[in-house]
């Protein structure tokens, strides 16, 4: 069966299927351009999607790959983690071949997102489905005539059998800010993270891929553009304050995102900015 993109319905929401080479497959949301779904060849998912999650069309949808742009989390006055993740996108391109399929999602500043960030702009994702491997683009352009600044991420819920048994490598000798911790900030000492309990971490200045271990099966991540790393986990009590996430949903993800958050991007008029995030099973 060769590669292909097509329409679906998801919990009454439009959204596109990626079948891929070798059965693997990709879902996309058209609200936010969030992928829910990447299944491998093997028939495993690996993200996670809450059993609790919202499906309105105006609540943000948790898990998956949502987009934060142009504000990471609570970092500023707009909505939590920006403007796009609760926007419809539209479908700007598709192809697929033997080996692949990809699309592109397009949205674009209206006079409702000028009222609470009064600058022009206009975001494309690409989304790029291989056998084993999973590709993200960000583009932000910024057609208007001032230069603007932004924070932003590629927010992904990876999913995992238990938490508790997760490392992640590649961190050790960055320094990170630890928001669970009063935001202080600290550098990676160790040659993997194991995560304890609650776990708010921007790594800044990323240097080298991560590797996560996760059971029988290891996953490579790979970013460019993207100067932070973003690990999160709400543990137990994070997780039982929010409502979309069932009780023991902390333990099958762990969020770790392509991240620009402690240090602001720029775009000037006329300019383009790309952050790109790989994932791919090793």
């Amino acid at each position: 069966m060769n590669a292909c993109v097509e329409p679906i319905d998801f919990y009454g929401q439009p959204a596109l299927r990626l079948s891929g080479p070798r059965g693997s497959e990709a879902l996309v949301s058209l609200f936010g351009a969030q992928v829910l779904s990447w299944k491998t060849p093997d028939g495993r998912e690996r993200l996670y999607l809450s059993e609790a999650a919202v499906f309105d069309g105006k609540t943000p949808i948790r898990g998956g790959i949502p987009v934060c742009f142009p504000q990471f989390a609570e970092r500023g006055p707009l909505p939590r983690h920006g403007l796009v993740r609760t926007r419809f996108w539209q479908l700007q391109e598709q192809r697929s071949g033997e080996d692949y399929a990809l699309l592109t999602l397009q949205c674009a500043d209206d006079a409702a997102s000028r009222a609470l960030w009064p600058h022009a702009f206009a975001l494309e994702l690409t989304v790029m489905l291989e056998a084993d491997r999973l590709d993200l683009e960000l583009c932000v352009s910024n057609p208007g005539s001032e230069t603007f600044a932004f924070s932003a991420a590629l927010h992904s819920y990876l999913r995992v059998t238990q938490v508790e048994d997760v490392a992640v490598e590649g961190l050790y000798g960055q320094h990170y800010r630890d928001a669970a911790a009063g935001d202080v900030v600290l550098r990676d000492s160790g040659t993997q993270l194991c995560l304890e309990g609650a776990t708010d971490r921007c790594y800044r200045q990323i240097r080298r891929p991560q590797l996560l271990r996760a059971g029988n099966y290891s996953l490579g991540l790979h970013q460019q553009g993207f100067p932070d790393t973003v690990v999160w986990n709400p543990w137990e009590a994070g997780c039982a304050a929010t409502p979309d996430l069932p009780p023991s949903g902390w333990r099958h993800f762990i969020c770790l995102e392509a991240a620009a958050v402690d240090s602001a991007q720029t775009v000037a008029a006329g300019e383009e900015w790309y952050g790109r995030q790989t994932l791919l099973l090793v």
